[in-house]
């Protein structure tokens, strides 16, 4: 399976902020969202991915001035990524090896969407369930 198959299932919306948004909007959008992270981009390319962890960070090095401060002083850079074609597997160990949760997909420099471990662990279990009844159905039949 590829990370092309997991857009498929789950869609190609990004939400995502420029590198001028303050830290207060930022915050606002990961709840309003109910998401763990995203992508920051200026012009067309991915600059960075702020990300809860991020947030605690600068709050713990700033205090609560870091609110009004924009995400390009707190954000990760650069961004790691993927392409579609990546294996679900491939984009599994990449994330433990970097110890990130989130992944932009890119192709031939365009964002094209955004993945996170939850997207990816559930892609697999739902593969490895659907394996295992099929072979529930082989050895009933």
């Amino acid at each position: 399976m590829t990370i092309a198959a997991i857009l498929r299932e789950k869609g190609d919306e990004v939400v995502h902020v420029s590198p001028q948004t303050s830290l207060r909007e930022l915050v606002d959008i990961l709840t309003e969202r109910r998401i763990g992270a995203v992508p920051v981009i200026d012009g067309n390319a991915v600059v960075g991915v702020m990300s809860e962890r991020d947030v605690i960070q600068a709050l713990q090095r700033l205090g609560a001035a870091a609110l009004d401060r924009p995400v390009r002083e707190m954000m990760t850079a650069p961004a790691i990524s993927v392409d579609p074609t990546t294996t679900l597997l491939a984009g599994l160990s990449l994330m433990t090896q970097r110890r990130i949760r989130h992944l932009p997909v890119m192709n031939d420099g365009r964002l094209i969407g955004f993945v996170s471990i939850g997207d990816l662990v559930k892609a697999r279990i739902d593969r490895i369930e659907s394996e295992a009844q099929a072979m529930r159905a082989y050895i009933a039949g």
